[in-house]
């Protein structure tokens, strides 16, 4: 009796054995197996709160899958994670089972973009916000105020402080967690480059650097100019001469803007972005600088210029004295100041 149980007891062990060799193998086929879609790729979803029985179940009703079991086996017999992260993912075809599941486990969930235009207002960057059908709104008709508080920022004014550049995000991102990193990112940026500014600035602060980048910003659409015209406002600053630069009056203005800056414009006093009449820099900034016009303020380009004038084609003509400026006004100046014009100095003396 012994004997056959002996016997009996080393039968079941060569089945067992054989058993888990052709289960491994067929695991070990399955997690290496290229899953072919009829598409380039598909999305899928997964669900806060799915289990992973669960998403191995969906897999199989999606066609990604033939086995639910042979998903779960393979997590087993490799030790591998089994804590799933909800969202959107962008499935490629040629994926394996185990590639698949590290997307799950990581969440490397799929990635959509949204760019901060460099010389945006807050304004505008709130409407594009408001736009992205995959970011979440919670800030829709709140005030400055109530964003600010939202944002838990310790801020007066919101302008200038989101630094535009192209951002990925995965969908159900709410605005404010956008806005945050956006911030955030701007933070470093300037710090970095206040770091590391030209001791010689009349620049006293951070915020100060973040104003002037964003006259910068909106002065020129030639990025090679940048420090160039950062040169010239260093220039006036340091002598006491004012700005005199048509988009701060337009900021100013806002709403009441109409695309057209005429001379009453100029002489009122009562904007407080109006740079003809108010010597030094405006209150804040007048849209979202790059980090390039921050590096540029800070970094202006050495020289005697303290003029420009638009030439029409989105540059400028830079003179170091009035006589010159003036002749350069007379050959490049539009007589109708338009909502897309960069502004160009009074020709009359800058000094007063």
């Amino acid at each position: 009796m012994a004997k056959l149980i002996g016997k009996l007891l080393g039968l079941l062990i060569i089945v067992v054995s054989l058993g888990l060799g052709w289960l491994w193998q067929k695991i070990d086929y399955f997690t290496d197996a290229p899953i072919h879609l009829a598409t380039d790729s598909i999305e899928y979803e997964i669900k806060p709160g799915s289990s992973l029985t669960k998403v191995s179940k969906q897999l199989v009703e999606q066609g990604l899958i033939e086995s639910s079991s042979d998903f779960l086996w393979m997590i087993r017999l490799n030790d591998l994670s089994s804590n799933v992260h909800a969202g959107l993912y962008q499935i490629p075809s040629g994926i394996t089972p185990k590639e698949l599941l590290l997307m799950f486990t990581t969440g490397k969930v799929k990635q959509y973009s949204f760019t901060i235009v460099e010389g945006w207002t807050f304004r505008q960057l709130l409407t594009a916000l408001a736009g992205m059908p995959k970011i979440k709104p919670l800030l829709k008709g709140k005030s400055n105020a109530e964003i600010i508080a939202a944002l838990g920022l310790d801020e007066t004014h919101l302008e200038g402080f989101f630094l535009p550049d192209t951002y990925k995000f995965p969908a159900g991102t709410t605005d404010i967690e956008f806005l945050q990193r956006a911030y955030k990112a701007m933070q470093t940026v300037l710090a970095t480059e206040w770091m590391q500014r030209d001791m010689n600035s009349p620049l006293k602060s951070a915020y100060e650097a973040l104003i002037l980048a964003s006259i910068v910003e909106r002065e020129t659409a030639v990025a090679s100019e940048r420090a160039t015209i950062a040169g010239v406002f260093t220039r006036r600053l340091q002598k006491k001469m004012r700005l005199q630069t048509d988009p701060t009056i337009i900021y100013g203005l806002g709403d009441d803007f109409n695309g057209n800056l005429k001379k009453k414009h100029l002489l009122d006093a009562s904007n407080p972005y109006n740079t003809y009449r108010i010597r030094g820099l405006t209150p804040t900034p007048i849209a979202l600088p790059s980090a390039d016009a921050i590096k540029a303020a800070l970094h202006p380009a050495p020289g005697k210029q303290l003029y420009f004038v638009a030439k029409g084609d989105g540059s400028h003509y830079f003179s170091a004295t009035l006589e010159e400026h003036n002749t350069a006004v007379e050959k490049y100046q539009i007589k109708k100041r338009k909502s897309n014009y960069r502004s160009t100095p009074e020709t009359k003396d800058q000094r007063s």
